[in-house]
């Protein structure tokens, strides 16, 4: 029996994931324990957690592997400040006493960090670095339901890779060819993230959620200008425009010039036209791009399977436009594709790559749902509950879906938080809140009173997998809302000539659906399939069908702005009390707002 502990840390997202002889047993973001947004401190909360639920010390973990390789993250910084040198001196010297002092010297940090998990720990020759776009690939391609796959990571940039195409067969990973920095899909979306006024590493969610809303008249703009695509699916970004490569910033003054408009600042510059328009020429551009790499690569490899990861890989409108075009016969999306899942690819690399262990292929993919966080029992709920004062009702398992099934008919919102967390960015029905998608206001509502975030967000739909073609023009599986896909016309209203004359965010005001509150203004979804895998969750969307008629209901993660999803009991009670939510389920107990106490 060989546990491997894969750990992705010190950049952002940082993340623990431990497996057993190739099995997937636990995985966690820090950011859900220390309630830092993309926390990317050492993961020490993360390997607790792993260690408590498993009831191992670090003794007993036979490997320890680190998502990427510092030295050569290290060449990569000194050979592009090398070469535009005097120009990013002031970006060089922030940089190189934290690499000099920290960073370099990952691994002996790295012991010095794992002796706070555990005093006694000295295994150092177990301590072993992947490198970071092989981490991201064996993500991708060791989970995934294909024996034989090619795969395709695009991020921001690893070591010095910004995309990689590999081919993965059998228990084999082999990275096939690269696209180096400073050209980078994942930093020209950045870049954008950024120019538009949204926070970088965290924002480019919005930037694709605001993209709809807009036209993509600056396309041929940024061709021209800013990014020559290749015939063979590569690409060239023009470094004039931008200063992420040894700056301060991701653009500077000549990207401004060429837009004619400076970076939106968010406290004074409120969202309008041009914005949208530049979030939905750049958004065209990436689906242009991921397009043109994922058509070549199919004819030039001829393998059937795609696996994607990597941060560009939680783009679910161009995954969607992937599938829409029949590139690959099936697509699979590791569903923590950021650097979160870094960790588990580095394990799983070295576990089968490395160590060149078989690898057993199964019907489904062997993420368990992405369910591999922390859990709570029936009785340590409702323990913390009366130690706080809540006041609360324990149901039986039929009751309690009965009971929340009604009140989201009845338009209410509701916290959900259920089994273990899930491992990712996405809320897929363990924590969520969740609400009726037949109502007209409830998108609006749950982001203005209860997310207390931007009106145009979209909320996702889950649906039942076998009515998902019912409602949707999607016939594969899409357990972790990684693919947009249309809702069929049959349930669209006949008001298309309201909604393409409505400008801006106007088009929130109009009812384009029979499920409004999940159909973006480009009648488009976010889906999540949800089958019996999925436990309570299933039974609960079941149960609102029989009611309604509806096999969905809308999803979102349960948190408000610039929070983590919640981790803990204690961290749904406060979002809880501190938003509009009217409902908060947690295990077998059900809370009403008014029946609360302030605190």
């Amino acid at each position: 029996m060989t546990y491997i502990l894969g750990i992705s840390a010190f950049y952002h997202d940082s993340a623990a994931c431990l497996i057993k002889d190739g099995e997937i047993i636990a995985a966690a973001q820090e950011e859900r324990f220390t309630r830092i947004k993309h926390d990317e401190s050492y993961p020490f909360h993360s390997i607790k957690f792993i260690l408590d639920y498993t009831g191992l010390k670090l003794k007993d973990i036979d490997k320890i592997v680190f998502y990427e390789k510092p030295f050569l993250k290290f060449e990569r910084l000194l050979e592009t400040y090398l070469s535009v040198a005097p120009r990013g001196f002031k970006s060089f010297s922030k940089a190189m006493p934290v690499w000099l002092n920290e960073k370099l010297f990952q691994k002996y940090n790295l012991i010095k960090s794992l002796k706070t998990n555990d005093k006694s720990f000295n295994n150092v020759k177990n301590i072993h670095f992947a490198e970071h776009h092989m981490s991201h690939a064996a993500s991708a391609f060791y989970p995934s339901p294909f024996e034989e796959a090619i795969i395709l990571t695009a991020d921001g940039v690893g070591e010095w890779a910004t995309t990689t195409i590999a081919h993965g067969i059998g228990n084999h990973v082999e990275i096939l060819e690269e696209i180096h920095f400073p050209h980078s899909l994942g930093l020209l979306y950045s870049a954008f993230t950024y120019y538009t006024g949204f926070k970088v590493n965290g924002g480019e969610y919005k930037l694709m959620g605001l993209a709809p809303y807009g036209q993509p008249i600056y396309e041929d703009k940024i061709l021209e200008y800013l990014i020559d695509i290749k015939d063979d699916g590569s690409f060239y970004l023009n470094q004039d425009y931008f200063d992420y490569a040894t700056g301060l910033t991701m653009t500077n003054k000549k990207f401004d010039e060429l837009f004619g408009f400076p970076r939106r600042d968010p406290q004074k510059i409120e969202l309008n036209k041009f914005y949208m328009d530049v979030a939905a020429s750049i958004q065209t551009v990436t689906e242009k791009i991921m397009l043109n790499l994922t058509k070549n690569i199919r004819k030039k490899y001829n393998v059937k399977n795609l696996c994607l990861a990597g941060g560009v890989a939680l783009n679910c409108v161009a995954n969607g436009k992937i599938l829409e075009e029949k590139i690959f016969d099936n697509i699979w999306v590791q569903p923590a594709a950021g650097d979160a899942g870094g960790s588990l690819g580095s394990a799983l690399a070295l576990w089968y790559n490395e160590m060149n262990n078989k690898r057993t292929v199964g019907e489904k993919d062997s993420m368990k749902c992405s369910y591999l966080g922390p859990e709570y029992s029936d009785e340590e709920v409702q323990e913390i509950l009366t130690n706080i004062g809540a006041n609360y009702k324990v149901y039986n398992r039929n009751d309690l879906i009965e009971e929340t099934a009604e009140e989201i008919k009845r338009g209410k919102a509701i916290g959900w938080f259920q089994g273990r967390m899930e491992f990712g960015p996405r809320a897929l029905g363990s924590r969520s809140i969740i609400g009726d998608p037949r109502s007209g206001d409830m998108q609006k509502n749950l982001n203005l009173k209860v997310k207390f975030r931007e009106s145009f967000r979209p909320f996702a739909p889950s649906v039942l997998k076998e009515d998902v073609n019912e409602w949707f023009d999607l016939e594969i599986d899409s357990p972790y809302m990684l693919m947009v896909s249309r809702v069929k016309k049959n349930k669209l209203k006949n008001n298309h000539e309201e909604v393409k004359k409505a400008e801006g965010l106007k088009k929130l005001d109009i009812i384009k659906s029979d499920i409004p509150a999940v159909t973006h203004v480009d009648y488009t979804a976010r889906v999540q399939t949800v089958k019996e895998d999925n436990g309570i969750y299933y039974d609960l969307i079941k149960k609102f069908k029989e009611k309604t008629g509806c096999p969905i209901i809308i999803n979102t993660s349960f948190n408000v702005r610039g929070e983590p999803i919640v981790n803990t009991p204690m961290d749904a009670y406060k979002c809880f009390m501190s938003t509009n939510l009217d409902c908060l389920v947690i295990q077998n107990c059900f809370l009403r707002k008014e029946d609360q106490i302030k605190f």
